[in-house]
């Protein structure tokens, strides 16, 4: 599995563990010339705006810790380009990070 199919096997999973939590899906892999939002989600009067995080250890830190200030930064340009683009104004938006694990303990015991 190359490293974008793992990327995209983690926002499938983030997706799916968002609809069975009672969140409608609106879109997925927005892009524009800045970048891109992984999931834009709604639940109640909240649109989030959702970054996933896939990792296949922790040799690294923990998934969320790659979302540093800069890539903030980022994702908020980003998210206001899509309420443009899409005519938006919600009433409240929110900024996630879905972290998606896979720890391969070898020879544990």
């Amino acid at each position: 599995m190359t490293k974008k199919e793992f990327g995209r096997f983690g926002e499938d999973k983030a997706a799916e563990f968002l609809s069975k939590s009672g969140y409608r899906i609106i879109e997925r892999n927005f892009s524009c010339k800045l970048g891109e939002i992984d999931i834009v989600a709604r639940k109640g009067d909240t649109l989030r705006f959702i970054e996933v995080k896939t990792r296949s250890g922790f040799q690294f830190g923990s998934p969320s810790e790659a979302v540093n200030e800069n890539k903030m930064r980022h994702i908020r340009r980003v998210a206001e380009i899509y309420l443009r683009a899409r005519r938006l104004n919600p009433m409240r938006i929110s900024f996630d990070v879905i972290e998606v694990s896979f720890n391969h303990i070898k020879d544990a015991f």
